[in-house]
């Protein structure tokens, strides 16, 4: 006898389609009935599938059509850490990466303490916009200290590696172990909104600071990730 289809796995088919692009921004949703028809399950199990994807912001109900999807998304380092084992690369299916700058910078009073070095010091950066199906998902800035870069001589061409961290800690022998993400909002730069496509004035991003460690307790990367103040970020958790 065949395994019944639970909600949690209806709600994983339609999240990897979102992810991959299928099912596009703005998009209605099947109805309640079709998904009932198309997983021979009860509609009380597609609506607690469906109330799983609005409550992660993949999906937001509009008037005289039903669930539509919502606009694009931007996973947290631990998804895409997780998607690089799986696959070999930290962008998923319909991402691209475009690099915008490569090269040496001073050290920041935003950078240079959480990179454990003194104000000014040459640091190296890669600054680049990530988009899924064509649509901009978040502009992100990487900085890295000099033994990552000796490292990794790669981080210095301006090419998309798809997973730079990952090499770089391939390249060091030591796995990534820690990361600390500090969230918060302010108002976008006029460089942040061309690159993002932003149109309202004021507009408003959501900024990320993300310090990873590795095993070891060296900080193998600072990166500042900027996304529209439209853009779900996903966080999900495990509390077992």
């Amino acid at each position: 006898m065949a395994q019944a289809v639970g909600y949690a796995q209806i709600a994983a088919h339609f999240r990897q389609q979102i992810q991959d692009g299928v099912l596009q921004p703005g998009a209605a949703m099947p109805s309640m009935r079709e998904v009932s028809e198309q997983f021979q399950v009860a509609q009380t199990t597609v609506n607690r599938a469906f109330r799983v994807l609005k409550s992660e912001g993949l999906t937001l109900p509009k008037a005289g059509v039903g669930t539509v999807v919502a606009g694009p998304i931007s996973n947290n380092i631990s998804a895409r850490v997780a998607l690089h084992a799986s696959t070999g690369t930290a962008l998923g299916r319909g991402e691209s990466s475009r690099i915008l700058q490569v090269g040496t910078v001073g050290a920041d009073e935003l950078v240079a303490p959480r990179l454990e070095v003194p104000p000014g010091t040459p640091v190296h950066v890669r600054r680049r916009i990530v988009s899924r199906g064509g649509v901009p998902v978040h502009l992100s800035s990487s900085y890295y200290p000099s033994f990552v870069v000796a490292a990794t001589p790669e981080l210095a061409e301006p090419v998309s590696t798809g997973a730079s961290r990952e090499l770089a800690a391939e390249r060091l022998g030591v796995p990534q172990d820690r990361v600390l993400e500090e969230i918060t909002s302010r108002i976008a730069t006029e460089a942040e909104k061309a690159a993002l496509g932003l149109t309202i004035d004021p507009a408003v991003v959501t900024q990320v600071i993300r310090t990873v460690h590795l095993a070891d307790d060296r900080v193998v990367e600072v990166a500042v990730k900027v996304v529209g103040g439209a853009t779900p970020l996903l966080y999900p958790a495990s509390l077992r």
